[in-house]
């Protein structure tokens, strides 16, 4: 993966360009499922010539919403993605008001980002109430969704799982996190 470039963060709605392809999740602890995610992304818009941009949130959702325990700094996630290739990163401060936009707020966005592809998990929601879904970003987007990682023992990797193992299986977390 192409690593020469310092990766650039920017808030949201302040980043247009005339090509990207962009991935786009809460990515917190950037875990293995992330980095595959992530990782798609960068490799397609290489392969494309054009930037790679991470669209991602501080706080994440889940935090804000049920008070999950968040499991990287965006300092650290940023270093994370970084390391994964990215160009760019668009972090959105995840807050009252931005919970409220609407799903179509948040599509008007992305399309100043003119993306070829966006990648995207399978649970992917957007918009005030999580009023989209993968079926509407596809409407006016050509959305790539990976399934789930698993591990070795072929469970799911997600946030919520490693936040249940690190109080009692710390290894175990470490594993899933990629650490």
């Amino acid at each position: 993966m192409n690593r020469k470039n310092r990766l650039r963060a920017f808030p949201a709605c302040s980043l247009a360009l005339d090509a990207s392809v962009v991935a786009i999740g809460a990515f917190d602890g950037v875990h293995r499922g992330h980095q595959k995610v992530i990782g798609s992304a960068v490799a397609s818009a290489e392969r494309r010539r054009c930037p790679s941009v991470v669209y991602t949130f501080d706080t994440p959702p889940k935090a804000f919403f049920a008070g999950a325990q968040v499991l990287t700094s965006t300092e650290e996630k940023l270093r994370k993605i970084e390391m994964l290739g990215a160009t760019c990163a668009v972090v959105a401060k995840f807050d009252r008001e931005y919970a409220a936009r609407t799903a179509d707020a948040f599509m008007d966005e992305l399309a100043k980002l003119n993306p070829h592809e966006i990648w995207v998990g399978a649970d992917f929601r957007f918009g005030a109430k999580s009023a989209g879904d993968v079926a509407l970003l596809s409407t006016r987007f050509n959305v790539r969704v990976l399934d789930a990682v698993c591990c070795e023992r072929g469970e799911v990797i997600s946030s919520t799982r490693i936040r249940k193992l690190l109080g009692h299986d710390p290894i175990s977390a470490n594993q899933l996190l990629g650490c």
